[in-house]
């Protein structure tokens, strides 16, 4: 048996580079998931604190039969950004409150910023060790009724307004909540 090659042994160094090429794949592909989660929260904490700060907005208001027909038409705004409670929704959901102010382009609500309180960590890849995420988001308060019509805009006190749930009759003595006029919603930045 002269000049037999024996190859035995000869692959095992090229299985040994494939797994060690898939096992750095999958490790990437991990740290791309966490990633994922990491931002997937961040944002979740975001949207919750934008909610909050907006309904504290709503809710702080004071509403008062000389106001109520400048509130429904956009006229008056509230000024209040609502920035505690945001920061309360944001730790609730394992975030920093990084950035709340009231909106300044016409509309009643409040945007925030938040980072991750979790960071990414034990990845193949060394650029995004330590990573937090950021993510921002914006509430706004919108009316859910308008002056019924037929009535007399320049009083400062309609009768009753056109809202969501039907019609809803005005009594100076008795106007009704601010979550029963106004919804708060998540908008586009």
């Amino acid at each position: 048996m002269i000049g037999e090659f024996r190859e035995s042994g000869q692959a095992s160094p090229f299985y040994i580079f494939v797994v060690a090429i898939l096992l750095f794949f999958a490790l990437a592909y991990f740290a791309v998931g966490q990633a994922g989660a990491l931002r997937n929260g961040a944002q979740s904490a975001a949207d919750a604190a934008a909610l909050a700060a907006a309904k504290e907005s709503r809710d702080t208001f004071e509403l008062t039969e000389e106001n109520l027909g400048d509130l429904l038409t956009g006229v008056l705004l509230s000024e209040e950004a609502g920035c505690a409670a945001a920061g309360s929704f944001a730790a609730q959901n394992q975030a920093a409150l990084t950035g709340c102010e009231f909106l300044d382009d016409g509309r009643w609500g409040s945007r925030v910023a938040v980072r991750s309180n979790d960071s990414m960590t034990g990845t193949v890849l060394p650029s995004i060790e330590g990573e937090q995420a950021v993510s921002t988001a914006t509430a706004v308060v919108t009316p859910r009724c308008t002056i019924a019509s037929g009535e007399d805009r320049e009083s400062p006190l309609p009768e009753a307004l056109d809202c969501v749930d039907g019609e809803l009759d005005l009594d100076p003595d008795d106007l009704p909540s601010m979550a029963d006029l106004f919804d708060i919603k998540l908008a586009a930045e």
